[in-house]
């Protein structure tokens, strides 16, 4: 599996891109603001088509550049329905469950409390690692900021179920594991598993 990350806007929220291979389909998770040059320059090098638009949640910094990506790619976004009114494009509904995009399956769990309509993307590539990619539910280090924090507990116990080796890919900052941050993160600690 192809994963390239990248952080744009002024919040420096990571964009990433996925895909089975080089030269073929791929989801563009979180196009947030300013993503465009290098979101391009990615495309161009791996050579590779969009064919869904995925968002973690409906904040600016995540979603900011779907309405022109979907335009000029002719591909929907895909936002969980109670993040809708945050867009600025409709979108299409992405609840908790198991889709196929660019010939990869994606489970969506839906982790409420950073947003009411935060989505947790996992990928599982064609070796058998395990990738989360959390938006701003889960940092390294940290958690996203509550818009509800009883919602946003249940959401981060819910994420400690996933095995230790899986890789986070968080909205922000640097990449870990689940491993990882149960064992460090302050924020875990009272949230149990």
């Amino acid at each position: 599996m192809l994963v390239v990350g990248f952080g744009t806007g002024p919040l420096q929220a990571n964009c990433y891109l996925l895909a089975a291979a080089p030269g073929g389909p791929c989801v563009i998770v979180d196009p947030g603001q300013e993503v465009r040059g290098p979101l391009d320059a990615a495309l161009a090098e791996h050579r590779l088509t969009p064919a869904a638009l995925l968002a973690t949640h409906g904040h600016p910094d995540h979603v900011g550049s779907a309405a022109e990506i979907s335009g000029d790619h002719g591909v929907p976004l895909h936002l969980h329905p109670a993040d809708a009114e945050l867009a600025e494009r409709e979108s299409v509904p992405l609840t908790e469950g198991t889709y196929t995009f660019a010939g990869l399956d994606v489970d969506v769990r839906h982790t409420p409390g950073h947003t009411a309509g935060s989505v947790v993307l996992g990928f599982t590539s064609a070796e058998g690692g395990r990738l989360a990619l959390t938006g701003d539910t889960l940092f390294a280090g940290s958690v996203g900021r509550a818009a509800d924090p009883d919602e946003l507990a249940k959401s981060l116990r819910r994420l400690l179920e996933l095995p230790d080796e899986t890789v986070v890919l968080p909205g922000h900052g640097p990449a870990t594991t689940i491993g990882a941050e149960r064992a460090a993160n302050p924020f875990l600690a009272g949230v149990g598993a």
